[in-house]
């Protein structure tokens, strides 16, 4: 979770909806991570939190799969 490396390619313009890999999304990846901040940082830019696909099926299931609580509520 760098938030300054997440930053710096929101500012150039990367797609915060991008998906692919093993958890489809930054954001179910930031949720699986605990990087509560990372996450603020994605859904404050637009993040889609009912993208589904990847590993954990959602970012709400990824934050609950990995019991962050304080990120499962900032999804809801």
């Amino acid at each position: 979770g760098n938030l300054d490396a997440v930053r710096l390619l929101l500012d150039r313009g990367a797609d915060v909806n991008a998906r692919g890999g093993r958890y489809d999304s930054a954001l179910q990846a930031a949720c699986v991570a605990g990087n509560e901040e990372t996450v603020k940082m994605l859904i404050t830019s637009g993040a889609d939190v009912n993208a589904q696909g990847g590993e954990m099926g959602n970012p709400l299931q990824a934050a609950v799969w990995a019991d962050e609580m304080a990120i499962v509520k900032l999804l809801l």
